[in-house]
C-alpha cells in the first residue's frame, strides 16, 4: 500500500481489530431494506446486466441478498479478517479478495459498481476520493452504473457525537463519539473510539471526513464519470435531491458519459 495516503494504513487497522464485533454490533441494521432500496434506485437509472463489485464488502451483509437475487458478485475489502469471515460463508458463491479502494486494480466490466454503508468517508483527503472513483472508472462496464453512500453532516453531531452501548450475545460494545457538536462544519473529520468491555486488544478509533455535494461532483468530472442522480436518505426511505441538514445519508449514482 502506498504511503502517500492521508488514512495511511489505518482503515485495515480499525476493520482487522472491529471484525470480531462488527456484525453483533450492527445487528439491528437492516442491510436487506437498504440495499434493495439502492439497487431501486440504479433500476430507475436503467440498470442493466447483474454482475456486481462490492467495494469494502466487509463480511458479506452488503452482497449477500444480491447472491439471494441471482447476481453474479465479486467483492473487496481492505480487511483481511472482515474477508475472512465473508469467505467462510460465500466464498463458494462469490469471488472476494483483498483491495484497497484508493488502488483498485482492473478486474473487469461490471453493471453495477458500489460501496455500502459510508466506506468512503474513511477516506480522508479530496486525492483518496478521487483515486477511488477512479477505480470505479474503470471498472465499469458501458453501460454500468456506480453507487455509494456517505454520511452528511447531520450525522456528524450525533453519531459521531454520542455514546452507543449495544449488549450482544453476552458482550457488551462501547461506541463513544468524540467530535463536539459546534465544531461540526462540511468537510469536517470525525473521530470515535470502539471497544468491547473487557475484551483486552479490542479498543481502536474510526475517522471519518465529511465530503460536500459540491466536492463529491468535482471529483466524478475530474475523474470523468457522469452524475446521473443523489438521493437522500431519512428513517430508511430514499427520496430524490439532497439535505445536508435533514438526510443523515446521501447517496450518489454516476455512469461513464
Amino acid at each position: 500500500m502506498s504511503k502517500r495516503w492521508s488514512a495511511g494504513d489505518e482503515v485495515r487497522l480499525t476493520y482487522d481489530t472491529y471484525a470480531p464485533a462488527y456484525e453483533d454490533f450492527n445487528r439491528g441494521y437492516m442491510y436487506e431494506r437498504w440495499t434493495g432500496r439502492l439497487l431501486g434506485t440504479a433500476e430507475a437509472a436503467g440498470l442493466k446486466g447483474n454482475r456486481l463489485l462490492d467495494i469494502a464488502c466487509g463480511t458479506g451483509l452488503s452482497f449477500v441478498t444480491m447472491l439471494e437475487r441471482g447476481w453474479e458478485v465479486t467483492g473487496c475489502d481492505i480487511s483481511p479478517a472482515m474477508l475472512e469471515i465473508a469467505e467462510e460463508r460465500y466464498g463458494d458463491r462469490a469471488e472476494l479478495f483483498v483491495a484497497d479502494m484508493r488502488e483498485l486494480p482492473e478486474i473487469g466490466e461490471f453493471d453495477l459498481i458500489w460501496a455500502v454503508n459510508d466506506p468512503l468517508n474513511y477516506l480522508l483527503s479530496i486525492e483518496e476520493l478521487e483515486a477511488t472513483l477512479d477505480g470505479m472508472w474503470r471498472n465499469l462496464a458501458p453501460d454500468g452504473i456506480a453507487l455509494f453512500d456517505i454520511n452528511t453532516l447531520v450525522t456528524y453531531p450525533t453519531f459521531f457525537s454520542e455514546e452507543i452501548v449495544v449488549n450482544q450475545n453476552g458482550r457488551q460494545l462501547i461506541w463513544q463519539g468524540k467530535l463536539s457538536p459546534e465544531d461540526v462544519a462540511p468537510g469536517v473529520f470525525a473521530e470515535a473510539s470502539f471497544e468491547e468491555a473487557g475484551a483486552e486488544g479490542s479498543a481502536h478509533v474510526h475517522r471519518q471526513r465529511h465530503f460536500s455535494r459540491e466536492e463529491v461532483e468535482a471529483a466524478f468530472e475530474k475523474v470523468g464519470l457522469e452524475r446521473i442522480a443523489v438521493y437522500g436518505e431519512q428513517d430508511g426511505a430514499l427520496s430524490e435531491g439532497l439535505d445536508e441538514n435533514l438526510h443523515t445519508k446521501a447517496v450518489y449514482l454516476s455512469r461513464l458519459p
